[in-house]
C-alpha cells in the first residue's frame, strides 16, 4: 500500500516448546513434535480427540509482577512474555513504549477458556457470584491479551484486538501494517495468543475436523499427507514489532524483513468450507499491493492444518496463483494449530527461516495427497534456500482469508 514503509524489528514467542524464541527455534529445527495426549479429556463424553500441543508448565510469578499478573489468564501471560521479548529484541526504550507512538494489535479466538470454565463451574450450580474475584472478568474479556499487554508495558498508543479464530494474529499483523503505513503509529506490537482447552478441541471434533490418531501422538497432524485426519490444537503467543522504516533506521534497529502487502478477502460462500478461488484472491491482492509477480516469490508458509478440505483448497489456490515451482510447507506438524496465535508464531518462525536461509519442511508429511500433486512440498529435513520474497497464508472459519508478503531488506 502507499504510505510509509513498514519493517519488523523484534520477535517474541511462547510456544509448545517453551518460553522464548531460542527454545522455539531449537525445537523447530530439531523437528521435534510437542503433541501429547491429554488424559483428563478422556472423561468427556462424546469427545474423541484427546490430542494437543500445550505450552509446558512454567512459573509466571518470577517473570511478571503480581500487580499485572492478577488480571491475566494463561493466554494473556503468554502474550505479555512474548511482547516483552519482542520489545527487548527491537531495543524499544521506555519512552518509545509509553510515549504514545507505540500501539498494540493482539488477536485471540476468545478470552481465556480455562477461566471461562472456572467461572461457570462456580456460577451454574447455585447461580451465585458471591465468591467471584473482580479480576476474573479481565481474564475472559475478548481483548484480554491486548489490554493486559498494554498495561504491563505501559503502552499509551492505539489498542486493537482482532478476534477471527485462526486469522486473529494475521489480522493483527495486517492491521498493524496499515496503522504504521498510514502514519497513525510509529511502532506496533502485533500478533496473537491462545491456550489449549478441551472446549476448543471440541469445536473441531464436532465438525469431524480434529485428529484422532492417538498412537503415537507425535505423528499428527500431518498437513498435505494422504493419511492426514485433522487438526491438533496448539497454544502460545507470537509477537512482532512493526516499525516505520525511517524510525527504525534512525535508531539503528536491526531489520528482519519488510511487510510489502496484505491481502484480506471474505468468502461468503460457506461458513466452514474454504474456497480455493477466494484463498487465491487473498494471495493475489497481497502480491499486487507488494508489487511482486509469481516468479518473485521464493516460499509460501501455508496455513494447511491437516484437514482434507482446507489442505486441498489451499494447495489448489497456491497452484492457481504461483504454479508448482514455489516451495511450500506448513508448521502445523511441528506445533499444532495455535489458532489465534498461529499467524504470529508462524511469522516469527518464517523470519528465522529467512535469516538462516533454511526452509523448514512439513513435519509428518510422508506421502503427499494426489489432490495436491504438482506442488513443491518440502519434506524431510530443512532445506538450504535463500528467501527474498515470501507469502504467509492464514485462513479461518467464517470466511476470513489473509495473506501477507514479506521481503528481505
Amino acid at each position: 500500500m502507499s504510505g510509509k514503509r513498514v519493517v519488523i524489528t523484534g520477535r517474541g514467542a511462547v510456544s509448545p516448546y517453551g518460553t522464548g524464541c531460542a527454545v522455539f527455534f531449537d525445537g523447530l529445527w530439531k523437528g521435534e513434535s510437542p503433541v501429547v495426549i491429554m488424559p483428563e479429556w478422556q472423561r468427556i463424553s462424546g469427545l474423541y480427540s484427546y490430542l494437543a500441543a500445550p505450552v509446558p508448565d512454567f512459573d509466571p510469578k518470577k517473570l511478571i509482577p503480581r500487580k499485572f499478573r492478577r488480571t491475566m489468564g494463561p493466554m494473556s501471560i503468554y502474550a505479555t512474555l512474548a511482547s516483552m521479548e519482542a520489545a527487548r529484541e527491537a531495543g524499544l526504550d521506555k519512552e518509545c513504549l509509553t510515549g504514545g507512538e507505540t500501539g498494540v494489535a493482539i488477536g485471540s479466538t476468545t478470552g481465556s477458556p480455562s477461566v471461562f470454565e472456572e467461572f461457570y463451574r462456580k456460577f451454574l450450580p447455585d447461580e451465585t457470584v458471591e465468591d467471584m474475584r473482580s479480576g476474573m472478568f479481565f481474564k475472559i474479556m475478548g481483548h484480554s491479551c491486548s489490554a493486559n499487554v498494554s498495561l504491563a508495558l505501559g503502552i499509551r498508543g492505539e489498542q486493537w484486538a482482532p478476534a477471527s479464530a485462526c486469522t486473529s494474529a494475521a489480522q493483527a499483523l495486517g492491521l498493524g501494517y496499515m496503522l504504521v503505513a498510514s502514519g497513525r503509529q510509529k511502532v506496533m506490537l502485533c500478533g496473537g495468543a491462545d491456550e489449549v482447552h478441551s472446549t476448543v478441541t471440541m469445536v473441531f471434533d464436532v465438525l469431524h475436523a480434529a485428529s484422532r490418531k492417538h498412537d503415537p501422538p507425535f505423528m499428527t497432524p500431518s498437513p498435505f499427507d494422504e493419511e492426514r485426519d485433522g487438526v491438533v490444537c496448539g497454544a502460545g503467543a507470537g509477537m512482532l514489532v512493526l516499525e516505520e522504516y525511517e524510525h527504525a533506521v534512525s535508531r539503528g534497529a536491526r531489520i528482519f524483513a519488510e511487510i510489502k502487502g496484505f491481502g484480506h478477502v471474505n468468502d461468503c460462500g460457506n461458513v466452514a468450507a474454504p474456497g480455493a478461488d477466494v484463498m487465491a484472491a487473498a494471495m493475489k491482492k497481497a502480491m499486487k499491493e507488494a508489487g511482486v509477480v509469481p516468479d518473485d516469490v521464493d516460499y509460501v508458509s501455508a496455513h494447511a492444518t491437516g484437514t482434507e478440505q482446507g489442505d486441498v483448497a489451499e494447495g489448489r489456490a497456491v497452484a492457481m496463483t504461483l504454479g508448482g515451482r514455489v516451495a511450500v510447507s506448513s508448521l502445523k506438524g511441528h506445533i499444532g494449530h495455535a489458532l489465534g496465535a498461529a499467524g504470529g508464531l508462524e511469522t516469527v518462525a518464517l523470519l528465522e527461516m529467512m535469516r538462516r536461509e533454511e526452509a523448514l519442511p512439513t513435519l509428518n508429511l510422508k506421502r503427499p495427497d494426489r489432490a495436491v500433486e504438482g506442488l513443491n512440498l518440502l519434506m524431510g529435513r530443512p532445506v538450504a534456500k535463500r528467501m527474498d520474497v515470501v507469502l504467509k497464508n492464514n485462513f479461518a472459519l467464517g470466511g476470513v482469508n489473509t495473506s501477507l508478503v514479506f521481503r528481505r531488506i
